[in-house]
């Protein structure tokens, strides 16, 4: 593109270079005795190497600019896709020890303080998941989605496709399912 500038450049400066009468000069030239008629030559100042240089450098650095906000943007954009991904990998890591502590609070036990000390452990641990935006998984209604189907029963108490009992919780960030909730199902 710098080269179609130049090739353009050149070729105005040799227009405007060239040889141009002023008006008159023929009538002078004749009255003086001259048959050649006097000539003035226009010169414009030839574009400098130097800021054609310094052109090119700045177009070089926009460009360098343009690729480095780009790159930024695309990084950050990577970043914010990986983060639930990751966060979900290590959630997953914990949850055989959120498992273990939801197993002692439904245990018989006959110290209120040890109890009590689990139930804190349990609550810090929940918290922590919610800053981490994880949820357990609903279980209402049975969702082949959101829900492992382990068992299916005969229940009078229950319409078909209700959850009847969870035998492991499932967890979730938004809609990505850390673990399947384990369940039996009525018919």
């Amino acid at each position: 593109m710098s080269e179609i500038k130049d090739k353009l450049r050149r070729e105005k400066n040799e227009e405007e270079s060239e040889v141009t009468e002023t008006p008159g000069t023929e009538e002078v030239a004749e009255e003086q005795g001259n048959t050649e008629p006097e000539v003035e030559v226009v010169e414009e100042p030839v574009p400098d190497k130097k800021d054609d240089e310094a052109a090119k450098l700045k177009e070089q650095l926009m460009r360098n600019m343009a690729e480095y906000d780009n790159y930024r943007k695309r990084t950050a954009k990577e970043k914010a896709e990986l983060m639930p991904d990751i966060t979900a990998r290590v959630v997953s890591e914990f949850l055989p020890v959120l498992d273990n502590l939801e197993r002692a609070l439904s245990a018989d036990c006959t110290d209120e303080g040890y109890k009590k000390g689990v139930q804190m452990i349990y609550d810090s641990f929940i918290e922590t998941l919610d800053k981490l935006g994880v949820e357990k998984v609903p279980t209402d209604d049975f969702d082949p989605s959101m829900h492992q189907a382990v068992q299916q029963v005969q229940s009078d108490d229950h319409e078909s496709g209700k959850i009847v009992n969870v035998f492991q919780n499932g967890y979730r960030i938004g809609t990505k399912v850390i673990r399947f909730a384990m369940v039996s199902v009525a018919q």
